[in-house]
């Protein structure tokens, strides 16, 4: 086997494509933030750019094979990652927006979508499949623009949520019984669609029976090694493994991967998986976006500009007009209602997904295909401004009185509604002796706390006496964002490990400059490192102990005063 090579021949083609695709994302994406777009509308340009501008040749003909395979990666870390964050607590407190909204939403929207591709020709079952993919939303760019207009528990951003979490839960039914509405496969479409569905009530079924037995123990085993490695490899195998599953009994990858996640989501890894795999799913799906830019062509696009402009200015105001009737009926205010209705108006990534599959499926022609993927990236790229222009218009409109009815808002949109959000509380990084005894003092005294501990035996017990705790690493941005540092007053790092203590407080002083950090040193020469790293007080273990120490031995021979007018 031949490791090294010279010249420019022996470059490896997937090597060359992830070079050119990367380095495209990057300056692509520089651009879009500064006109405060959507990264993700950044990475469709990228391929985009890059399938038009003949760049690609360079790596040869096999990129086309290679960018399927990375995309394929993409989706089923986004489907299993989907499955880790999907919270039935969650569900069950959204069950009316989601059922309610989401079911006024989806289906207004599918019926005028799939009437629209019946009048242009298309069969019943291709029909209701493109209206499923136009109803959906892109959750990852409202969500986004919500964080940017410092509104994401509002109750806009909640109704929004609500109707994700119904179409996230459609999409993977869907999935089930796409093929055979679509025709594919042996038998009718009647006997297809019922055997899809008994193959996935056995593949779900198996995934239940083996989220209580089987792979909770082997996760358990795995984090009890503390290796950060090992942990990372269960939890991509986990995730491969049941994709590779279903697609042993003819169902989808990404089904598969999202059921992965279901599997692991209520359990104390749920946050630890996230923070492992969340780099990688950030990675792919960037891969994943690139891939459908590049299938894009321009001179389809330009010789059908006016069906895009039509379609994209059509979808957007359809669906923008049906959310906020969706989010009317729940009873919301004028509003939220419109932060709702801007937040869902364009198609999404699942949207993609989902035509890609029904185009491969040889459902929808190559015009109307290529037509589609266009109004889906320029409707996710101009949702953020149609948000900040709802900002900018709901002055102008409650100045006029048309926002001043009062109305009650739904209880599970309200702030006191929500399932509990922490603020002004205490992240104890470390539940050793001494975090157990701050935990045990802080609770006394009614201060809130919310615990980060790598120990699976110790966080079992912590959920079994109902603490806040998760079982994750505090030197991962992603968990100190689980853990809301932003939200926090103060963090402590009561092991006294003091470069993974340094690394921990740099990164909860980039999210929130105004925390209190507290630390722990064995030394002097560490306790001089956590300060200048921004620890607002470092208890040096053997400056505490050699104090202790000498007050216990002067007090047997002289007075307290004695012991307090010595200098230290």
């Amino acid at each position: 086997m031949q490791i090294v090579a010279a010249g420019a021949d022996a470059i490896s083609p997937i090597f060359g494509l992830l070079t050119l695709v990367l380095a495209g994302v990057v300056l692509v994406s520089l651009v879009l933030l500064r006109f405060r777009q959507s990264q993700l509308v950044g990475y469709f340009l990228c391929g985009v750019l890059l399938a038009n501008s003949g760049v690609l040749a360079v790596v040869g003909e096999q990129w086309e094979g290679w960018i399927e395979v990375l995309a394929e990666f993409g989706i089923v870390l986004l489907m299993f990652t989907l499955g880790v964050e999907f919270s039935v607590a969650e569900m069950r407190h959204l069950r009316r927006v989601a059922l309610v909204g989401g079911s006024w939403q989806v289906g207004l929207v599918t019926v005028a979508a799939g009437g629209t591709a019946l009048a242009f020709g298309l069969g019943a079952g291709p029909a209701l499949a493109v209206g499923i993919a136009v109803a959906l939303s892109s959750t990852a760019v409202s969500i986004k623009s919500f964080q940017d207009l410092g509104m994401p528990d509002s109750p806009g951003a909640r109704v929004a949520l609500g109707v994700a979490i119904f179409q996230d839960v459609l999409v993977i039914f869907f999935m089930i019984v796409l093929p055979p509405l679509l025709g594919a496969g042996a038998g009718g479409m009647v006997s297809g669609i019922g055997l899809a569905m008994a193959k996935g009530a056995v593949f779900l079924g198996v995934c239940w029976f083996l989220s209580g037995r089987g792979i909770p123990q082997l996760l358990h085993a795995v984090a009890r090694t503390r290796s950060r490695e090992l942990f990372t490899v269960a939890v991509i195998g986990l995730c491969a493994a049941v994709a590779y599953g279903a697609t042993l009994l003819e169902l989808s990858a990404a089904l598969g991967a999202f059921a992965a996640g279901l599997v692991v989501s209520e359990s104390i890894y749920s946050h630890r998986v996230l923070a492992e795999i969340l780099p990688f799913k950030d990675l792919f799906l960037t891969i994943f976006f690139v891939s459908v830019g590049l299938v894009v062509d321009l001179e389809v696009v330009a010789a059908n500009w006016p069906w895009i402009a039509a379609g994209t200015a059509v979808i957007l105001v359809v669906k923008f007009g049906i959310g906020f009737f969706a989010a009317r009926r729940l009873g919301v205010a004028l509003r939220p209602g419109l932060f709702a209705a801007a937040s869902l108006a364009s198609t999404g990534e699942f949207s993609l997904i989902l035509l890609d599959r029904i185009e491969g499926l040889g459902a929808l022609d190559a015009r109307a295909f290529q037509v589609l993927l266009a109004c889906t990236a320029i409707g996710m790229g101009l949702v953020p401004g149609m948000m900040r222009m709802v900002e900018r218009v709901s002055p102008v409109l409650q100045r006029r009185g048309w926002l001043q009815r009062k109305e009650s808002c739904p209880t599970e949109l309200r702030p006191e509604g929500e399932v509990e959000t922490l603020e002004d509380h205490v992240i104890i990084c470390g539940f050793g002796p001494v975090g157990r005894n701050l935990h045990e003092a802080l609770s006394r005294a009614g201060i809130r706390t919310l615990v980060i501990e790598l120990n699976a035996d110790t966080v079992r017990e912590l959920r079994r006496q109902g603490v806040r705790v998760l079982f994750a690493d505090a030197r991962h941005p992603e968990v100190l964002e689980m853990a809301r540092v932003r939200q926090a007053r103060s963090i402590a790092f009561t092991f006294p490990d003091a470069r993974a203590a340094a690394a921990g407080m740099r990164l909860a002083r980039e999210k929130n400059p105004e925390i209190l950090v507290y630390a722990r040193a064995k030394f002097t020469s560490e306790a001089e490192r956590l300060r200048e790293s921004g620890a607002n007080h470092v208890f040096h273990d053997e400056r505490e102990s050699g104090q202790a120490m000498i007050r216990s031995v002067v007090s047997s021979y002289a007075p307290e005063e004695v012991f307090d007018e010595m200098a230290w």
